[in-house]
């Protein structure tokens, strides 16, 4: 498809510039006598010409594929209503004695009026584009290319309020959808007599307000409701298959059922395992000391995906590889930071000689069960 359009690309710049070629609007123009250019000068300044104005009707197509079905029509729309209104202009100023305005001044005006309305009607028909409602016209015209993007919000997912959170990053796009009868579960909840789900219902509530205020996000509430189904995560099921939207909510169980109906669903909590620290604390790895670090005595390493490791009495070992054990993971909007110290530093999670540093956690338990029957150990467990 791409050759194809590039062979008829390239045909018509040969078309055009042939063509100026051949007619030579030139050749009988009296400003260009100036140049003192002779017949075959005048026909390859034509055919330059021609050149440059096939080259400038591509530039236009390429951006105008781009575009969508109702910038274009807006656009058109806008355009033709500049000419109609340049050219009753133009009818106004044309009427006028001349003796009042030379005729030179009537054609100047005329022609800026004619473009300046054009382009006017051009730009501001295609930027209001996008409130043009195409499904008034009867199906004629419909941009198929365009699909919707629908999340649906589930109840326990906005009691959580992480959806927040991730909303404002901007990594959740699309229209939210919030039905109706979510709504009202909700009110059911904030206004029920146990504390807790009072609490947890206003809780949604207000992680709602906040939602709605966040003016870079598309909310919409819905009144579909479906009466013959009672149970709300069925009715959310539901209303997912008629808008072929994405459920959003932390819920295993609804979300295997709408696996099971073939409704996508996201769930934030697969969301937080999947942004969980590659390691933990109290955890060993074996690093590459690079460089000394801003504290006394630290040194720095870094892992394969560029995340920053910190080490306390390390600078004895720039240029060495070290053993160390992991005291903090530091997650910022930067970034992650690991700090640790070397394992042999490390007197709460000391090995015995012959363990494996990477076996921290079965080592832990061997030494509680040896110790289980101690009375120091029962105490402090």
């Amino acid at each position: 498809m791409k050759i194809d359009v590039l062979i008829i690309r390239i045909g018509f710049i040969v078309l055009l510039t042939a063509v100026g070629w051949m007619l030579n609007p030139f050749a009988d123009v009296d400003s260009v006598n100036t140049w003192n250019l002779g017949m075959e000068g005048r026909r390859f300044l034509s055919a330059f010409v021609g050149l440059i104005i096939a080259l400038i009707v591509i530039a236009f197509e390429m951006r105008v594929r781009r575009a969508n079905l109702r910038t274009l029509i807006g656009a058109a729309i806008g355009s033709t209503l500049g000419i109609i209104g340049a050219y009753l202009i133009g009818m106004l100023i044309s009427s006028q004695e001349t003796a009042a305005v030379p005729a030179e001044m009537k054609t100047f005006l005329t022609v800026a009026l004619a473009f300046f309305m054009a382009y006017i009607g051009l730009m501001v028909g295609a930027a209001k584009g996008e409130y043009i409602d195409l499904t008034a016209l009867g199906g004629i015209f419909s941009d198929k290319n365009v699909k919707k993007d629908y999340k649906i919000l589930d109840t326990s997912v906005i009691i959580d309020g992480r959806i927040a959170d991730v909303a404002e990053t901007g990594f959740l796009g699309g229209t939210l959808i919030i039905p109706q009868f979510i709504l009202t579960e909700l009110q059911q909840v904030a206004d029920s007599a146990d504390s807790s789900k009072r609490q947890r219902g206003r809780r949604g509530l207000d992680m709602l307000q906040r939602l709605r205020n966040n003016s870079s996000l598309d909310i919409q509430i819905v009144e579909t409701d479906f009466p013959k189904v009672k149970e709300v995560d069925l009715k959310l099921i539901e209303l997912g298959q008629q808008l072929a939207g994405v459920v959003v909510t932390n819920d295993f169980n609804l979300n295997k059922v709408s696996e099971l109906r073939g409704v996508s669903v996201l769930n934030i909590n697969e969301l937080a395992n999947a942004l969980k620290p590659v390691v933990l604390p109290g955890e060993a790895m074996k690093v590459f000391i690079l460089k000394e670090g801003k504290e006394y005595n630290q040194g720095v390493a870094y892992l394969d995906d560029g995340t920053m490791v910190v080490v306390d009495n390390a600078r004895k070992l720039i240029g060495n590889s070290a053993e160390i054990a992991v005291t903090s993971v530091l997650q910022t909007t930067a970034g992650k930071m690991i700090f640790g110290r070397l394992w042999e530093d490390n007197e709460d999670i000391q090995h015995e000689n012959s363990t494996n540093i990477h076996d921290t956690r079965s080592e832990n338990m061997r030494k509680q069960a040896r110790g289980f029957g101690q009375h120091e150990m029962i105490e402090e467990n």
